[in-house]
């Protein structure tokens, strides 16, 4: 079935009003981004768990998509009027054809190589090298597919420095990628912690088609009462729910151990490293690894 979206260009002062007037007046979703992205002009926004809201940017491209069947030519000056936004305001409408989504989306993912031995594979892939370490993954609905430079950066960590023997917990699983590859890289046990019932059916067929015996359980779970602290505790999730998390996750780290933190920008660094502190030696552990604008910190448990 097909679809018609339709293009604005409007300014911060009014794109949440007129947003939420397309959407009352039958929009099926609305997406706002920034009109100059792709210029030297843009301007990036960033808004995390515990943070504040970030504002719009100066000049926004708002597209709404509609049914096909809907009056895209009657709703668009009905939400401008109730918007106080001058009837001349132009936009355009243009037809989405149906497509095959799944197809589509599996397109934008192919084999990753992590290192000279690592490889992430999605399952309708076939393997490049044989002679590797191949993790067969599918990640659903989940985050985690080894293309984000915050995955990367946790799989060069382990293929790298975890030890033969070692025990791994991965807090904010998703795909389950990284709890599987420690497995596969030669730890003794892993375990997966996610909030995310989605991500945790997505990560449990992974390990399932990798032969990985890991075992995954919902964050609201009590873990002290499921699983000891381990050598490697490693969380790429985001530099806000990183920073709660610091209690947390040092009490699951062996002393000794190691944590590995990822999702965090450049100039979030040093607050993560500083609620950290307490717990760990942020010096000692290694250095700050980086992949464009994010890094990964390592830490010794104290």
């Amino acid at each position: 079935m097909p679809w018609q979206a339709t293009t604005l260009i409007v300014d911060a002062r009014c794109v949440e009003a007129l947003s939420d007037l397309l959407l009352e007046g039958g929009a099926l979703s609305v997406d706002v981004s920034d009109a100059a992205a792709g210029t030297s002009t843009e301007r990036p926004l960033f808004a995390e768990p515990g943070s504040a809201p970030a504002s719009n940017w100066a000049v926004n491209r708002l597209v709404a998509l509609f049914n096909e069947g809907a009056d895209v030519a009657e709703i668009i000056p009905s939400a401008l009027r109730e918007a106080r936004l001058p009837a001349t305001t132009p936009y355009g409408i243009d037809r989405v054809n149906d497509q095959d989504w799944v197809r589509l989306t599996q397109s934008q993912f192919t084999p990753v190589k992590i290192s000279s031995r690592l490889w992430v594979v999605p399952t309708w892939h076939e393997v490049v090298d044989a002679a590797a370490i191949n993790i067969r993954l599918d990640p659903g609905l989940a985050f985690g597919t080894g293309t984000h430079p915050t995955t990367r950066l946790c799989l060069r960590w382990l293929d790298e420095h975890l030890n033969r023997g070692d025990t791994v917990i991965d807090y904010g699983c998703g795909s389950g990628i990284l709890a599987i590859a420690a497995m596969k890289l030669g730890a003794a046990s892993a375990t997966g912690v996610d909030i995310d019932e989605q991500a945790l059916l997505a990560a449990r067929r992974n390990a399932l088609q990798n032969q990985a015996q890991v075992t995954f359980y919902a964050a609201e779970e009590e873990l002290s009462g499921l699983t000891a602290p381990a050598h490697v505790v490693v969380a790429n999730i985001l530099a806000n729910p990183l920073t709660v998390l610091a209690p947390l996750l040092a009490q699951l780290t062996l002393r000794g151990g190691h944590v590995v933190l990822s999702g965090i920008l450049a100039p979030q660094a040093d607050e993560v490293r500083a609620a950290y502190a307490p717990w760990f030696d942020m010096q000692a552990a290694g250095t700050t690894l980086a992949d464009e604008e994010w890094v990964a910190l390592t830490g010794r448990r104290l």
